[in-house]
C-alpha cells in the first residue's frame, strides 16, 4: 500500500510550517501531531501550561518543535508566542491547525495552492457549518462574527471563527497585538484587513464529534463579554477613522471617482429621485451629531428605507477629519437661533464654568442637527436637478 505523499518541499521552499497550540487536548492531540507529521515535518507546537498527558505525548514526538510554558494563559498568547518563535526560525508562513481533532490535517495542501495564488494573504479554513453535530452557539457566534467583521472592514466572509488558517508572518511584522484569549483571532484579521493584507476564504472540512466527547475551552459569557468589548473597540476606530481613511484614499485613487459615479449616480436602472434622496439622507447622516455611529447608523438604515447604500455612505463621508472644524463651526453658527441671547461661540474663557459648557454643548447639538437637515435638504435638490437636466440632455439612444 502506497504510503500518503509528503508535501515537505513545497513546505521548505516556501518557508512554512505548522503551528498547533494546545492546551488539555491529551486525548486528540497525538493523533493531529502524528498526520500533520504524514505531510510536513515543519512542525511547531505550543504547550499553552496543560495539567494533562499533554507533556509526555510531545515527548514521543522528537521531531516537533516544542514551546512550553505554565501557567495557562489563553489561545491570543500560544499563537503570538508561536509566531514569535517561527518567525525566530525563519519561517515566513505558519498554518495553524486546532489540537481538539476538528480539522483534517488533509487539508493542509488547500492552503498550499492558495498560497500560491496569493502570497501576501491569510487564508481562513472556511467549515461547513451546516453540518451534522455542529453546536448550535456555535453557528450563531460565527454569524455574530461575521456580521462586525464586514462592519470593521467592509469585508464578508463565510467563516471568521476557524482555527484553521495561513498567517503571512512576513507581512505582518512589526503589527501590534493585545488581545489574549480566543478573541485574539478576530483581532490579527481586522487589523491585519486594515494594514491591506487580504483575507481570504479556503474551503475545508470540520469534524465535530457527538456533545458528550466534545472537548472545549471556551467559556460562552467570559469569552462572548471579551469579544463584544473587543468589537465595540474595532467598530469605534473603523468608523471614526478606518472607513473614511480608505474613501479618501478610493476617491484619489485615479479611476475609481469616475467608475463610482459611472455605477451609482448615472446608473440609468435607478431613479433620479431615489438618487438624490439617497445623497441628502448621507449628507444628513454625515453631519448629525452621532460621532462614532454615522457610518453604522447609516449604513443600516440605507437598508431598512431601500436606498443607495454606496452613494449613502460616499455622501455622509462629508464627516472626513478635514471637513470637521468647518461642520462644528457652522453646526454653533446655526445652534445661535435657537439659544438666543444666551447664543456663544466655541471660547477658551479662563473663568470657564458648568452652565457655559451646557450652553455650548446645547448650542452645538441643535445648530448640528438644525444644519444636517438643511444641508440634506441642500444636497437632495441640488443632486436632483442636475441628474434630472443630464438625463435630459442626454441623447436618446436609438
Amino acid at each position: 500500500m502506497a504510503q500518503t505523499p509528503t508535501y515537505d518541499q513545497q513546505f521548505i521552499a516556501r518557508k512554512i510550517c505548522v503551528l498547533i497550540p494546545t492546551y488539555n487536548n491529551a486525548g486528540t492531540l497525538g493523533k493531529v501531531v502524528t498526520e500533520v507529521l504524514t505531510y510536513t515535518s515543519h512542525v511547531i507546537v505550543v504547550n499553552d501550561g496543560s495539567t494533562d498527558q499533554t507533556a509526555q505525548i510531545l515527548e514521543q514526538f522528537p521531531q516537533v518543535a516544542v514551546v512550553s510554558y505554565t501557567p495557562n494563559k489563553g489561545k491570543g498568547i500560544a499563537l503570538r508566542t508561536g509566531f514569535k518563535y517561527a518567525i525566530a526560525q525563519g519561517y515566513d508562513y505558519a498554518i495553524t491547525i486546532d489540537a481538539d481533532g476538528q480539522h483534517f490535517p488533509d487539508d493542509l495542501p488547500v492552503f498550499l495552492k492558495k498560497v500560491e495564488e496569493e502570497p501576501n494573504a491569510i487564508i481562513i479554513g472556511a467549515r461547513n457549518l451546516q453540518q451534522e453535530n455542529m453546536p448550535g452557539k456555535n453557528t450563531f457566534a460565527n454569524k455574530f462574527s461575521n456580521f462586525w467583521f464586514y462592519v470593521e472592514t467592509g469585508l464578508k466572509l463565510p467563516d471568521t471563527q476557524s482555527g484553521f488558517r495561513l498567517y503571512p508572518l512576513h507581512a505582518m511584522k512589526g503589527m501590534k497585538f493585545f488581545c489574549n484569549k480566543y478573541e485574539f483571532e478576530i483581532e490579527v484579521m481586522v487589523k491585519s484587513s486594515w494594514r491591506g493584507i487580504k483575507v481570504l476564504p479556503a474551503p475545508v472540512k470540520v469534524y465535530y464529534p457527538p456533545a458528550e466527547e466534545r472537548v472545549s475551552h471556551f467559556r460562552p459569557f467570559k469569552d462572548f463579554s471579551r469579544i463584544g468589548v473587543l468589537n465595540t473597540v474595532l467598530v469605534t476606530i473603523a468608523l471614526a477613522y478606518i472607513h473614511p481613511r480608505n474613501f479618501v484614499k478610493f476617491i484619489f485613487t485615479k479611476g475609481n471617482f469616475k467608475k463610482m459615479l459611472q455605477e451609482h449616480l448615472f446608473n440609468k436602472e435607478e431613479s433620479t429621485s431615489r438618487k438624490a434622496l439617497s445623497i441628502g439622507f448621507g449628507v444628513f447622516m454625515g453631519i448629525i451629531p452621532i460621532w462614532g455611529f454615522q457610518m453604522l447608523a447609516a449604513l443600516a438604515l440605507a437598508t431598512l428605507f431601500r436606498l443607495n447604500r454606496a452613494l449613502v455612505i460616499v455622501a455622509a463621508n462629508i464627516s472626513i477629519p478635514p471637513c470637521i472644524p468647518v461642520i462644528v463651526y457652522l453646526s454653533f453658527l446655526m445652534g445661535r437661533f435657537w439659544v438666543k441671547e444666551d447664543a456663544t461661540w466655541v471660547l477658551f474663557k479662563k473663568d470657564l464654568n458648568l452652565n457655559d459648557i451646557y450652553l455650548n454643548l446645547y448650542q452645538y447639538i441643535t445648530g448640528s442637527i438644525t444644519l444636517a437637515i438643511v444641508a440634506g435638504i441642500l444636497a437632495w435638490a441640488i443632486t436632483y436637478v442636475l441628474l434630472a437636466a443630464f438625463r435630459k440632455k442626454r441623447p436618446a439612444v436609438i
